[in-house]
């Protein structure tokens, strides 16, 4: 049986670590985000899949981003419900630090061998709940924006707190209707 030693090779530059979520791998979680509820996606541009899908099908959110002087470390928004977004995964760590403090609901995508880490134990053991995908996603990169590049080197799920109806849920994903999207576009 052969390793999957996709982290070990997987290129650790930043650029390409900055991956962006394609609109298939939002759609899971939108249908447990109560309509009333106002979204924070902190990780977030105006063209981001989250902050799209999100305000397209009549939510209030609001996004913010580093690169516009709100480090999620430091900002908050006034007002909010639930956070939502694709973080970095390189510091995984310290966002879940940061969102355990702020002690609200959350959906954020993550690596899913994150589960597992002396250091987020003290966290994940207060409460988790996790959405998984019947397969792994594609994410695309600066260079890809219209589809998502496929044959991830690893999973993803949404880690969660006080969203899910039950504690494990696995979705089936559609990646057919994000090439339907990218085509319109």
């Amino acid at each position: 049986m052969a390793n999957n030693i996709g982290y070990l090779t997987s290129k650790l530059t930043p650029e390409h670590q900055e991956m962006y979520t394609p609109y298939y791998a939002v759609e899971p979680i939108v249908k447990y985000i109560p309509k009333q509820y106002k979204i924070w996606c902190p990780f977030d541009k105006e063209w981001s899949a989250f902050y799209q899908t999100f305000k397209n099908l009549g939510y209030n959110v609001v996004k913010s981003h580093i690169d516009d002087g709100k480090d999620f470390f430091i900002y908050e928004p006034d007002e909010y419900d639930i956070i939502v977004s694709n973080p970095p995964f390189s510091i995984k760590d310290k966002i879940l630090e940061r969102l355990y403090e702020l002690d609200k609901p959350f959906a954020v995508l993550l690596p899913l061998n994150s589960l597992q880490g002396k250091s987020r134990y003290k966290f994940f053991s207060k409460g988790v709940q996790l959405l998984s995908f019947d397969q792994r996603i594609g994410f695309h990169n600066r260079s890809n924006m219209n589809l998502a590049i496929e044959g991830s080197p690893f999973a993803t799920a949404y880690f969660c707190k006080n969203i899910l109806p039950n504690d494990l849920i696995i979705e089936k994903i559609n990646k057919y209707e994000e090439a339907t999207k990218a085509a319109i576009l």
